[in-house]
């Protein structure tokens, strides 16, 4: 069962979901925008290719306020501005309309949050770390992005049965983050 307006605001209001900022004019029928923040990572690609199980450098860019231009065929790693997380609810990214009708990607595959994404459990208490989404853009032509604007949408959704939180290597992040599957071989 998807969350409504309404229900997002009422779980926001209980502390069953973050989001911070919340701006509530950016609430729709059953959704939050978020907005893009203004660092991108790009890979710097050593040898021609990324591996898998090495970290892989990257270089940072800052979006300025007179925008920049995405490129097609490069790997933009951002990352909102906005915690939107839950510890009841499965939080799931998309990408807005407006934004793909211009060729923009803003996600390959991480689009699902898992419930207690961005959370740990206390003794008594569920606490949350504020973490924000990665992005990970691709552009079909080249596309000039500004700092701030609406990227992307924040759902979120009632699961069914028990719930165990996530428990991985991005549970605090609150910048880009460029992969961590070199761990995975650890």
């Amino acid at each position: 069962m998807f969350l409504t307006k309404q229900a997002i605001q009422a779980a926001v209001s209980s502390e069953d979901i973050h989001i911070k900022p919340f701006i509530e004019d950016h609430l729709s029928p059953n959704s939050i925008d978020v907005t893009l923040n203004k660092h991108l990572l790009i890979y710097t690609l050593e040898g021609g290719c990324l591996d898998m199980k090495k970290e892989n450098p990257t270089e940072k860019i800052i979006i300025p306020e007179d925008g920049f231009i995405l490129q097609p065929n490069v790997l933009y790693i951002g990352s909102t501005n906005e915690t939107a997380t839950s510890h009841k609810y499965i939080p799931m990214f998309e990408g807005r309309s407006s934004i793909g009708r211009l060729g923009i990607n803003t996600h390959i595959t991480a689009g699902f949050g898992d419930v207690g994404w961005g959370y740990e459990k206390l003794a008594m208490e569920v606490k949350c770390l504020y973490p924000t989404w990665t992005l990970e853009i691709c552009v079909v032509h080249p596309v000039r992005v500004y700092p701030n604007v609406r990227i992307g949408q924040v759902y979120f959704v009632e699961p069914k049965g028990e719930i165990e939180f996530y428990k991985g290597k991005y549970s605090a992040q609150q910048s880009p983050q460029a992969s961590k599957s070199y761990l995975d071989f650890k």
